[in-house]
């Protein structure tokens, strides 16, 4: 677990009005920030400053936001620091093998400052500490126990399969965070619940509908997967 107050945030990007727009509005909110514009100058950064959360642009000279994820998330050193790709609009295929080799969340170009600063406080915050106590979620008119297998919606209870509630408290856990389904497989798979990539939709279907208007915290993100999405509407 990262350490709640590291406030130490790394920019990378090879265009320098990018990166400084977003070390702008990161020290607004009293971040430290540092930039880098290569792959390479990230790597060395990020070994020798251990921030707290890189924004991380994938296209860069030499060595591309790809392998500056995957090499970052495969160095014990490192491999807890949360990533958060910058990537342009159609690039589904990258962002998909991104969060497949460990980034933690993706924003599009062109990007909102207001959406960028709301990914990086949900994404610190997962990082650094849970809200989970005790096995209990607690979010508006929605309360999920892990011990009890039991899940309230507005106050009134609602019977979930397994599979269901093991996907529903594994995205629960982890508000504003996007999955793929080959993660959530990992995540809730085990010798009694079998999950395939086509199942895991049929049971986000069906949680929705029990959950009634609840139901739609779930999100989908297109040629990804799937996000809770806090019902205090963070992001």
């Amino acid at each position: 677990m990262i350490d709640p107050n590291n406030k130490l945030i790394l920019v990378v990007d090879d265009e320098e009005d990018i990166r400084e727009l977003v070390r702008y509005n990161l020290n607004k909110l009293e971040f430290e920030t540092l930039g880098a514009e290569t792959g390479e100058a990230a790597l060395t950064l990020a070994r020798e400053k251990s921030p707290v959360l890189i924004v991380l642009d994938l296209m860069l000279p030499g060595v591309d936001g790809l392998d500056v994820c995957r090499i970052l998330k495969n160095d014990a050193r490192t491999e807890d620091i949360c990533i958060i790709m910058l990537t342009a609009k159609g690039e589904e295929s990258d962002i998909v093998r991104g969060l497949e080799i460990g980034a933690d969340d993706y924003i599009t170009k062109p990007f909102s400052p207001a959406i960028l600063t709301a990914r990086v406080k949900a994404n610190i915050r997962r990082t650094t500490g849970s809200r989970s106590l005790d096995g209990l979620l607690e979010y508006t008119d929605l309360l999920i126990h892990k011990g009890r297998r039991e899940v309230l919606v507005s106050g009134a209870k609602i019977t979930l399969t397994n599979s269901e509630f093991r996907i529903l408290y594994f995205l629960a856990s982890n508000p504003n965070w996007v999955f793929t389904r080959a993660q959530i497989i990992e995540a809730v798979k085990g010798d009694n619940y079998p999950v395939t990539e086509r199942t895991v939709d049929f049971q986000i279907v069906g949680l929705r509908k029990k959950m009634g208007k609840q139901g739609d915290v779930i999100r989908t993100v297109r040629g990804v997967g799937y996000r809770f999405t806090e019902p205090d509407g963070e992001v």
